[in-house]
């Protein structure tokens, strides 16, 4: 098999609940007059600010009303009816998945008078039980960011803290976007999260952490919500991540940035001999406004990041000539180490008569042309550069004031060069070339003041590959291999000396993608509503890995010494238990099951 299917259909009636894609919000509240009564058959009119958005509703005999799926946002809030003054309340920001509640008093007069309210509203979140807060786009635009990944501000909520690396296991590991972070939410483990981000699924299906969220700057806020969540959040029971891009609004709007870090503007650390010598160059912008003043919008923005440092320094040990003639005394020696060696019998004066040693070892050793100390100690550098690129696009059409459509797109770009610097040692990783690609579409439609469907279809695609360049094959040691590695490169091991290549340098590829369909449909009956849907994922991931397989080898050798040198230099060539890289092509399945949640409450 080679798909998951997550199906929710989800049943829930209670006194207020929210009914509606998790990346928009609703206003719901009671109408009096003067005296306390209810007032019936008033209309309730929010309209957004920015984009001249309306949505009416009509107050029920019980004087309440409810305007649902409003887009994130500042809004104005009116009330009318036929003997009472006009209300209106400005000042009211609506943020990702809330349901403030906002009562209303009429006072008698005459429509055309008007009692307006210009301080913000005292929104009381009494319709969910859930625990949430949320991030703003204030603090997500500037509070300081290193690194400008929007996900790291996750953990401004109370709830949430990052799970170290050492505790997550395979959780964040190459076959990942490099940005993704193990996040735990109310003691949650780190892969229970549910992200969604326009109100569509965002988890990677490696391993359910979140893909890369739009860069500060294009991020209009979210949400982090844990404890007693909705029934659409089935699928992961930690917590919750709702997060929403920027849209257009009736005036144009855009912003140019530039971060810029590197040696002459950075201090150095207490403890170091000299500052670091990162480079980071973060720029780009963001643009949107009208298509269609009232109607239609448009929102773009752009972000690229390179970054380098100087080359990293490493150490390992080779063979000296000395020892590839066969002379060991100096390596033996307390020049090279604390205490002398003498190698067994039959070796006499510490001399190996090179007729033993390995011609494949040898081969493998004349390709390391590098220089070393009398004691086998050389260096080397691998390069540490990286680049991304990140973009986003929203178009958002307002076709009347029942029915809204959406369609967003987001891709990010990662590459870092391989960190081969000319000599084999230097094949320590191999190089990530990794794209994400993010398509949904939204719409919305309100057939009448009781009843709202929020439909949702997501297309995500992560292709996580990783290349490396081939410089140490079985066939230029003379080893005949009838399956080679992929790609070519030998893995072979000195302990306490040096690896040939390591262990995360071969290639791959981690293809992934998602499709998801959810609608949810809300009915509003007097005091209770009633809240259903469905959410269809199907997730596939091939994953093309190196495994290890076991081979026989020529490069083992003799075991009778005590130097780390034996195994890769001394004794005829003999067949041992060694592994060899080799390209197995494998699916896996990350989700195979159907859930079904069926939940009710009623609230007096």
């Amino acid at each position: 098999m080679k798909s998951g299917i997550l199906a929710a259909i989800a049943l829930i009636v209670s006194g207020s609940l929210l009914a509606q894609s998790a990346a928009v919000s609703q206003i719901t509240g009671i109408v009096r007059d003067s005296t306390g009564a209810v007032v019936a058959g008033a209309t309730v009119t929010a309209t957004q600010t920015d984009t001249g958005f309306v949505r009416t509703g009509e107050t029920e005999a019980d004087g309440a009303y409810r305007l649902p799926s409003l887009p994130v946002g500042p809004y104005r809030l009116e009330a009318k009816k036929v003997g009472f003054s006009t209300f209106v309340q400005s000042g009211i920001v609506l943020q990702v998945n809330t349901n403030p509640t906002i009562d209303i008093a009429l006072k008698l007069g005459a429509v055309s008078e008007s009692i307006t309210v210009e301080a913000g509203a005292a929104m009381v979140e009494a319709n969910t039980s859930g625990i949430g807060q949320v991030v703003d786009q204030r603090r997500v635009a500037e509070l300081p960011l290193n690194g400008r990944v929007a996900t790291e501000l996750v953990m401004l909520t109370g709830a949430a803290v990052p799970v170290p690396i050492a505790n997550s296991g395979q959780l964040i590991s190459q076959k990942n976007y490099p940005n993704a972070i193990a996040i735990s939410v109310g003691g949650s483990p780190a892969n229970g999260l549910t992200y969604t981000l326009d109100g569509a699924s965002h988890n990677d299906p490696v391993n359910n952490a979140g893909l890369p969220l739009p860069f500060p700057d294009a991020l209009q806020e979210f949400k982090v919500e844990t404890s007693a969540l909705l029934a659409q959040y089935g699928q992961h029971a930690g917590g919750a991540i709702n997060a929403v891009t920027k849209s257009g609004s009736n005036a144009f709007h855009g912003n140019a940035f530039e971060f810029l870090r590197n040696r002459a503007l950075t201090t150095r650390n207490f403890f170091a001999a000299q500052p670091d010598t990162l480079r980071r160059h973060q720029f780009g912008g963001t643009f949107g406004g009208p298509i269609v003043r009232n109607k239609l919008f448009f929102f773009a923005g752009y972000q690229q990041t390179k970054q380098s440092s100087d080359a990293s320094k490493n150490t390992a040990f080779l063979p000296t000539p000395d020892m590839l003639k066969g002379d060991f005394r100096t390596i033996t020696s307390t020049a090279c180490r604390a205490v002398a060696v003498t190698l067994p019998a039959p070796f006499v004066g510490n001399q190996v008569s090179p007729s033993l040693f390995s011609p494949a070892a040898l081969k493998m050793m004349s390709l390391y042309n590098v220089p070393v100390n009398e004691c086998g100690q050389t260096s080397f550098t691998t390069l540490n550069n990286f680049s991304e690129y990140s973009g986003v696009a929203k178009v958002d059409w307002q076709i009347n004031g029942k029915h809204t459509v959406f369609i967003r797109y987001l891709a990010a770009h990662s590459l870092s060069p391989i960190s081969y610097s000319g000599n084999p040692l230097s094949i320590i990783d191999a190089s990530p070339d990794n794209l994400v690609n993010s398509v949904t579409i939204g719409e919305t439609w309100v057939p009448n003041g009781s009843t709202v469907n929020s439909f949702r279809a997501n297309f995500n695609r992560a292709a996580i590959n990783k290349t490396q360049v081939t410089k140490l094959t079985a066939a230029d040691l003379g080893i005949p291999l009838a399956s080679p590695p992929t790609p070519n490169n030998l893995n072979v091991i000195v302990t306490g000396a040096f690896n040939s290549v390591g262990q995360n340098s071969f290639a791959a590829a981690v293809p992934t993608q998602s499709f998801q369909f959810a609608d949810d449909i809300s009915i509003q009956r007097g005091n209770h509503q009633l809240q259903f849907g469905a959410n269809w994922i199907h997730e596939v991931q091939n994953a093309y890995l190196w495994v290890q397989m076991p081979a026989a080898s020529p490069l083992a050798a003799s075991s009778r010494a005590t130097s780390p040198w034996r195994t890769s230099c001394w004794g005829k060539p003999q067949p041992s238990a060694s592994r060899a890289a080799r390209w197995i092509p494998r699916r896996f399945l990350t989700m195979a099951s159907t859930a079904k949640t069926i939940g009710a409450s009623i609230r007096g």
